[in-house]
């Protein structure tokens, strides 16, 4: 649940986003505004084209606004980035393949000038936090690819950020490593409490990871309804079978139906 005593990690005010066309703009996003308190794990949830990777690439300063305000831990968000405020992790793990797992955890902080050393002790460190300790001198082609995703994790903590974006990591997964990863990355969350800001299609998913949902409309993209969870932390798979999670599954997608007009 939200705390109001709790600082906010992400405060986004009146953010519109439009792309310019030959006829009318193409708006991406419409007025948008959320705070994402210290600790939360927030999911934004929606069809295709309503916004949610645009909103998370806003976040991060990879997307320019047309209008409104962005802030990351009291930052523009263009100062977050160049501060390293956040970890960004894409949809498909984006390794190179003839380095090491090791080397692609190691390779943005060699980048930014960490030595060599500190950063491989960095790097191993991550990795056993994801659960790929002893794979450190594997290359991706390897692993599957459940375990790449993980190195992308590891990578994305390497310089311990505050705020851990995710863009639909687990997407491409079969069903059976996509839930071994969600109770890894809950643990992870658990454990750290970062502030995670998380993308996906999955109403399960979204339910089960989440401090609060954030359901969004089809394009212009606007936010319909934002979900409390009120499901305990330390929640494993099997409470996808309780009436509280039923409940809460149903709220996210009838939101989802009004969003899209009731039908």
């Amino acid at each position: 649940m939200s705390n109001p005593l709790l600082p906010s990690t992400v405060e986004v005010q009146n953010v519109t986003v439009a792309y310019p066309a030959k006829e009318h703009p193409v708006i991406a996003l419409d007025k948008v505004s959320l705070n994402i308190q210290e600790g939360e794990f927030i999911s934004l949830i929606g069809p295709s084209g309503c916004g949610k990777t645009t909103l998370l690439r806003v976040i991060a300063d990879l997307e320019q606004v047309t209008s409104g305000t962005v802030r990351v831990n009291g930052l523009s968000s263009r100062d977050a980035r160049l501060s390293r405020a956040y970890g960004y992790v894409f949809q498909a793990p984006a390794l190179f393949p003839w380095r090491t797992v090791l080397a692609n955890v190691c390779l943005p902080l060699e980048i930014h000038g960490i030595a060599k050393d500190e950063a491989r002790r960095t790097a191993i460190e991550h990795l056993g936090r994801v659960g790929l300790k002893g794979f450190e001198g594997k290359y991706p082609w390897q692993l599957s690819g459940g375990m790449q995703q993980r190195v992308s994790i590891a990578r994305a903590l390497g310089f311990e950020p505050k705020l851990l974006m995710m863009d639909e990591p687990f997407g491409a997964l079969d069903e059976i490593t996509r839930d071994r990863l969600n109770e890894q990355l809950l643990r992870l969350w658990e454990r750290e409490r970062r502030t995670v800001v998380f993308v996906t299609h999955s109403i399960p998913e979204a339910v089960f990871l989440s401090s609060r949902i954030v359901v969004m409309s089809p394009r212009p993209g606007r936010i319909v309804e934002v979900i409390e969870s009120g499901l305990p932390a330390d929640r494993t798979l099997d409470i996808r079978d309780t009436p509280a999670f039923t409940e809460i599954a149903h709220r996210v997608r009838v939101a989802l139906q009004e969003g899209h007009g009731g039908h």
